[in-house]
């Protein structure tokens, strides 16, 4: 996101450097994505309600600075090596929140909370290089911060209430600092930041499946499973990149700045977090089923796949309503039907879970495209 800075010079130079994604930022996210994987780790572990809820938790403080980072390259580009380091630093911050998150909610909540801190301190000394006035956020960052601290330093019901406090924190922040007033957005740099961001999530959904198959002989039932799993990830793929990406961008870029910044706020932050959210719960699901999907799966797992793809649609149909690029109703149909395929889990066997989850999301697909075909469709053209 762009903000204003008072010297025109600054904002041409950030404007043609911070347009698209560069390698460090790519480089970045791949550090993050592995924060994320530990998350399908805490919840493949307890795949519980209160597993849920601790990933739930630690995610919404995760995606909040995240969002922040994306926002933040978006205005000041990393193009120098000060800032380059600077980024650095914040990636270090990140891998130790990465690696104390296992164990966030037991003994490693300090640890995690000085991670986050070097992270949130980071991003403001960034920001403010190009906006003075982003002076106004950082207590409400430091805020979030020194609540997880606190979190680590207790235990019980008031270590969640610190971190529901944290994860809320940032919501009410932009009600009390309207973010209109700081940032100006590039719609091509967050459209690529956040692509880029879910196809490597999407890529660690795969990893999950050769981790669950680490000593099972591979055979022709392991094998399917596998081909179904990644069938499914690529059913997933399909929905978010093969036209919903380019069709947000050209919405984003005919839009007004104010308009724009309520968008990606919608868009890209609230819509995300079920998307986000549903790949790591899909991903634990599937985890659990490899080795074992011509077997009935036990509950959890079961829950965790079909409730993964389904929090996944439901995100993907708001992502599409606030950005207005194409209608949710197909999705929103699917997911409600992804819930019911969780008995076939339960009662049949992983596998055929698995089938009715991809048939369910190509079918989705298939219905869009009938009720919405593509110009070159339209226009009788091959595609």
């Amino acid at each position: 996101m762009e903000v204003q800075s008072g010297d025109p010079a600054s904002v041409r130079e950030e404007s043609e450097d911070g347009y698209r994604v560069t390698t460090l930022e790519l480089f970045f996210d791949l550090v993050f994505v592995f924060t994320i994987t530990q998350l399908t780790s805490v919840l493949v572990h307890e795949l519980s309600p209160l597993g849920l809820l601790r990933v739930v938790v630690l995610f919404g403080v995760l995606w909040w600075i995240y969002s922040g980072y994306a926002w933040l390259t978006n205005t000041v580009a990393p193009t120098t090596t000060g800032r380059r380091l600077l980024l650095l630093v914040g990636m270090a911050g990140f891998l130790i929140m990465a690696l104390a998150t296992p164990r966030a909610f037991d003994g490693g909540g300090v640890a995690w909370g000085l991670g986050y801190l070097i992270v949130v301190v980071v991003h403001g000394s960034l920001y403010v290089q190009a906006n003075r006035n982003f002076w106004r956020v950082l207590p409400a960052n430091v805020m979030a911060a020194a609540l997880v601290i606190g979190a680590g330093l207790l235990s019980g019901a008031w270590t969640y209430a610190l971190w529901i406090a944290a994860v809320l924190v940032p919501i009410v922040m932009p009600y009390i600092v309207p973010p209109g007033g700081l940032f100006t957005l590039r719609a091509a740099h967050i459209v690529e930041r956040h692509g880029l961001l879910v196809l490597i999530t999407l890529g660690e959904s795969v990893v999950a499946i050769g981790i669950g198959l680490p000593d099972e002989p591979l055979t022709v039932g392991t094998t399917l499973a596998a081909v179904l799993g990644l069938a499914l990830v690529a059913a997933l793929w399909w929905t978010y990149f093969a036209e919903d990406d380019v069709r947000a961008e050209h919405a984003l870029t005919a839009m007004d700045d104010a308009r724009r910044v309520g968008a990606i706020i919608n868009g890209y932050f609230y819509a995300h977090i079920p998307v986000m959210i549903g790949v790591v719960a899909a991903a634990a699901g599937v985890k659990k089923a490899m080795g074992h999907a011509a077997e009935p799966l036990h509950t959890g797992p079961a829950i965790a796949l079909g409730a993964g793809v389904a929090a996944y649609l439901v995100g993907d149909a708001a992502f599409r309503r606030a950005l207005r690029i194409g209608s949710p109703a197909p999705r929103i149909g699917a997911a409600v039907l992804c819930l019911a395929a969780i008995a076939l889990g339960v009662q049949v066997a992983a596998e055929a879970e698995l089938i009715a989850l991809v048939l369910l999301v190509v079918a989705a697909l298939i219905v869009e495209r009938r009720l919405s075909p593509t110009p070159e469709e339209a226009a009788g053209r091959p595609v």
